[in-house]
């Protein structure tokens, strides 16, 4: 069966519950599909301290009142997982492996995700000692040494999050310095628990019965290899959009972002990108927000110019 709605929004995270919020207020008839519950990675975060309004509040309240304010106009949230797009012109069909739903106007805002090492001992231990979401594992660690691979954002901003509960953190990274903002390099560095193994290449998390033992690097300046013992091999090194589903879209680059206008207007008219989908520089929840204010506003006004539908 097909659903006919106005705006279709693929992805029920900051952005897209925001878009849904103002297209919505528009007096449209909305959808969020998400394959996940709604909030998106916010449910995986411990603290959201750079939200303005809010000092800190812990990421799943956060993701509760945006889907309290997305909701309270009339949208509606679906589970689905989103199988391609079809450009109808004023018309976009968007198949799901539990329907299809027609729509005037599409927002994409499907995220992405963290990319794994490819090493060996990543996927045997998965579950079993190797995360890529501290605060989802990082309880099962408590007293114990644990390590984090990577030097952005995303790993430094755990690493210290794990030192809360973990004995110890050692940050295993590439590069002889860190990617990280700077106020988060000062907040690691002064803090005790966390060491450095730097210009180090992981070549095998190691492990045995009960889960992950080590984590074997090599050193790139010597060749040497070292093992840095640990029961959590917590990864972050880089993340990828999730647009396989959009992949023979006009409007996805060779890499699998999404590009668009200012106004969040992919080259395909009636169709939007927000969110970590677009090739951009920061990926936060505030620049998520902001970008589904406008595709939410966005997909009101190029509703207005199809001719066939009448507003309040």
């Amino acid at each position: 069966m097909t659903k006919e709605v106005d705006v279709a929004i693929i992805g029920a995270g900051p952005g897209g519950m925001t878009a849904a919020l103002y297209a919505s207020r528009s007096n449209l008839s909305v959808v969020m599909i998400d394959r996940g519950i709604y909030g998106g990675q916010m449910n995986n975060t411990a603290a959201v301290e750079n939200y303005p309004g809010f000092e800190s509040i812990l990421g799943p309240d956060l993701g509760e009142k945006m889907f309290a304010s997305a909701s309270q106009f009339g949208a509606e949230y679906a589970y689905g997982n989103v199988t391609g797009i079809e450009d109808k012109g004023s018309v976009k069909i968007v198949h799901t492996d539990d329907g299809d739903y027609e729509a005037k106007a599409v927002i994409i805002a499907t995220g992405a995700e963290h990319k794994h090492l490819g090493v060996p001992g990543e996927e045997v231990y998965s579950g079993r000692g190797v995360s890529y979401c501290a605060v989802c594992d990082g309880a099962f660690f408590k007293g114990q040494d644990v390590v984090v691979v990577g030097g952005g954002d995303s790993a430094i901003e755990e690493g210290i999050y794990l030192t809360q509960l973990a004995k110890s953190v050692t940050v295993i990274h590439r590069r002889d310095q860190l990617r990280a903002q700077a106020i988060l390099q000062k907040r690691a560095f002064a803090n005790d628990k966390m060491k450095f193994v730097w210009n180090a290449q992981v070549e095998e998390i190691q492990g045995d019965d009960d889960g992950v033992s080590g984590v074997r690097y090599k050193d790139k300046e010597t060749g040497e290899e070292h093992i840095v013992p640990g029961k959590g091999a917590f990864i972050y090194v880089g993340i990828k959009p999730n647009t396989e589903a959009f992949a023979d879209q006009p409007f996805v680059d060779a890499n699998g972002w999404i590009t668009t206008d200012d106004t969040m207007h992919t080259r395909v008219p009636g169709i939007f990108a927000i969110g970590d989908v677009r090739d951009k520089h920061l990926r936060q929840i505030a620049t998520a927000v902001g970008e589904g204010g406008l595709a939410g506003q966005g997909a009101f006004d190029y509703i207005q110019t199809l001719g066939d539908k009448t507003l309040a």
